[in-house]
């Protein structure tokens, strides 16, 4: 049975930062696009960054880019967001997605599977 499980959001200040981690079980995870996405309250859920299978192609959404790291360790089967530079806009719950297709996307369209999520709050 495929599985997302979100872990390592928190309380941060602004300006700090926090290491989301996505694990994942129940496919091939090496051949997947995994995407990241958030949803703040009242707010749609945004696409925030993706990562191929391989791990060769990634990309950020605007308000992200520079500050957002994403990666893979498919001996792991696990996808990680490096968030730095935190700033109370990117409050909301994060989540992992599996994409139905070898490119890129940041498009909730075009997504699988989710995880539940894990919060992430910014503030002082």
């Amino acid at each position: 049975q495929l599985q997302l499980v979100e872990s390592g959001g928190g309380l941060v200040q602004p300006g700090g930062s926090l290491r989301l981690s996505c694990s994942a079980s129940g496919f091939t995870f090496n051949v997947y696009t995994i995407t990241w996405f958030r949803q703040a309250p009242g707010k749609e859920r945004e696409g925030v960054s993706c990562i191929t299978g391989s791990g060769s192609s990634t990309d950020y959404a605007h308000s992200v880019k520079g500050r957002f790291t994403i990666s893979r360790d498919n001996a792991k089967n696990t996808v990680f967001l490096q968030m730095n530079s935190l700033k109370p806009e990117d409050t909301g719950v994060y989540y992992c997605a599996v994409g139905l297709f070898r490119s890129c996307s940041l498009s909730r369209g075009d997504m699988n599977h989710w995880g539940k999520g894990t919060p992430v709050t910014v503030s002082s």
